[in-house]
């Protein structure tokens, strides 16, 4: 019992460590850029020291993938509750579009200078969006399974179409992030064409 006690502990402290300097990373990162941030700033910012730093990780480029994946964990945690409401599937599938939208852009533009690198270093960011983007992708087929279940939707390959709307919606971030999206319309027109967009396309109808 008492060594199951120091071993949590233990894994509490590491993730308390860890987390504080992914923080820390982040803030720097925001601020000054990924290539104007050394480990050595990282590891007096956080006040661990460059051996406790290089305990966690062996580069900045792994701390950078670690502060993209934070992001993307609160991202997918809020595409999860989305999905899991009880609400009209078409809605549902809307919701999670725009949830998408606004948290990538909430992400990059609440990250300052990070938000160069964001695009400066799309393949570094894709390394780490591999597993977020196959998790929206299940999003995407829970509901449109549900939706033909219920007779709601009608289509002939689920994993395809998911994979489609996945892929629509990740071209659709650089554009949402930088005002370009439906110019001109408020959020209530564009969301009630994208609602108009899905229905059409789901239920076969014209």
């Amino acid at each position: 019992m008492w060594k199951n006690s120091l071993t949590f502990v233990t894994i509490m402290t590491v993730s308390k460590t860890k987390t504080r300097l992914v923080d820390v990373a982040r803030s720097l990162f925001a601020k000054q850029g990924l290539e104007n941030t050394t480990m050595n700033d990282i590891a007096l910012a956080s006040g661990k020291g460059r051996r406790t730093l290089y305990t966690y990780f062996r580069n900045k480029e792994e701390i950078y993938f670690a502060v993209i994946e934070t992001e993307l964990e609160m991202l997918s945690a809020k595409l999860s509750e989305v999905a899991a409401r009880r609400i009209d599937l078409e809605e549902k599938l809307v919701e999670i579009i725009y949830v998408h939208l606004r948290s990538i852009k909430e992400v990059v533009l609440r990250n300052g200078n990070l938000r160069a690198e964001f695009f400066r270093n799309i393949w570094m960011v894709e390394k780490v969006r591999k597993h977020f983007d196959q998790k929206e992708v299940d999003f995407f087929i829970g509901v449109l399974r549900e939706g033909v279940a219920a007779g709601v939707f009608t289509v002939e390959n689920v994993p395809l179409v998911a994979d489609v709307m996945h892929y629509c919606v990740k071209g659709l971030e650089v554009p949402y992030i930088y005002g370009r999206l439906g110019e001109g319309l408020n959020r209530a027109e564009t969301r009630r064409m994208v609602k108009t967009l899905i229905h059409r396309a789901l239920r076969g109808e014209r």
